[in-house]
């Protein structure tokens, strides 16, 4: 399957110089494509990649076209930025070379008469669907998914295999949810009484705007009363946990391992970087960025960069840190004792 370069550019937009009429089949890196291929240049050292490659047709930006161009033989497609050009072109290509799903219930699966499943949905083999959930138009629910009583799943979402998405749950259009996830279990609520933990109900449900992809073995904990909420655009990474009553806003988006807890709020177009974890009744601004590794300890009222780890070291220098670290505040009154010691001499001279 290919595509012209001017249907291309027709749907994406940037301007094309060079031939509409060549036919590309997707897309590779700089070093591998060839004559079947587009590709692009979003960083400025590979330029000189960039100007020897043997793709069909190159992606880049103005500035990139002004150096590239004397060199490089091929079409050009000039785009204000490059690489979310390369990401929708890609989308294309996906959807051209993907295996279209079977319309319909694959007789393994097992759904409840008073479910409501779309006739251009696909359900593979043993899919559970129990009473009351509906699944919109277009879904692709991948084998052993679990969807649970009133869940609701949105038109053109599709979820991968052994997807778990518990009672009450809803989650939006155009949902990407990866294998293993877990959606609408228990959050981790207890209370104490004599030593001995007493359960807390977990009563709410989690919901989960538009546009939101969820990576494998990722966990989202329904909420103890009010619904955990995931707003439009989210993009969550493998192995993440969100615990019960979080906020998370639009676009905000979160790599591997990262850890949230309970009742945490966090805004809009956040990035956090792997393993950060974010203890529970926090509140985090909008565009926020947190570095990998960070703990966020307290509420962060003011957008920007934050990062909370000493830089990596050997273990016997982390430790003379460590020891330096502990012992700030006793030098610190040592330090005033000999300011105060100086100060008095000074008058004395005087």
């Amino acid at each position: 399957m290919s595509t012209r370069l001017g249907d291309l550019v027709e749907r994406l937009g940037g301007r094309l110089i060079g031939d509409a009429d060549i036919e590309v089949v997707g897309i590779a890196p700089l070093g591998d494509a060839d004559a079947s291929h587009i590709t692009f240049l979003s960083n400025p050292k590979l330029r000189g990649q960039a100007a020897q490659t043997r793709a069909a047709a190159l992606i880049l930006s103005a500035a990139d076209d002004e150096i590239v161009a004397a060199s490089y033989q091929g079409a050009r497609i000039v785009a204000d930025n490059p690489y979310a050009y390369f990401a929708r072109a890609a989308q294309l290509f996906a959807v051209l070379h993907a295996d279209v799903a079977p319309v319909g219930i694959h007789p393994a699966a097992s759904v409840d008469p008073q479910a409501r499943v779309a006739a251009s949905a696909s359900i593979g083999p043993h899919v559970t669907i129990e009473a009351g959930a509906i699944i919109e138009d277009d879904c692709v629910i991948d084998a052993g998914c679990f969807i649970g009583r009133n869940a609701r799943v949105g038109a053109a979402t599709h979820f991968y295999p052994r997807v778990t998405f518990l009672a009450g749950c809803s989650i939006g259009q155009r949902g990407i949810v990866h294998p293993g996830a877990v959606i609408g279990a228990d959050g981790f609520g207890f209370a104490n009484e004599g030593g001995a933990w007493i359960k807390i109900p977990q009563t709410g449900a989690v919901r989960i705007g538009d546009d939101v992809e969820i990576g494998a073995n990722t966990s989202i904990d329904r909420g103890a009363l009010a619904d955990t909420v995931i707003e439009d655009g989210v993009k969550l990474d493998n192995q993440i946990q969100i615990g019960h009553n979080c906020h998370i806003g639009a676009h905000t988006a979160m790599a591997g391992c990262v850890g949230v807890a309970g009742s945490a709020v966090i805004g809009k177009y956040c990035t956090f970087g792997g393993a950060a974890m974010v203890l529970g009744h926090l509140t985090i601004a909008d565009r926020v960025h947190i570095s990998s590794g960070s703990l966020v300890s307290r509420s962060i009222r003011e957008p920007g960069q934050y990062t909370g780890f000493y830089p990596l070291a050997k273990n016997a220098e982390w430790e003379k840190s460590a020891v330096i670290v502990r012992n700030l505040a006793t030098m610190r009154e040592k330090i005033r004792e000999m300011e105060k010691t100086i100060k008095s001499l000074g008058d004395e001279q005087e």
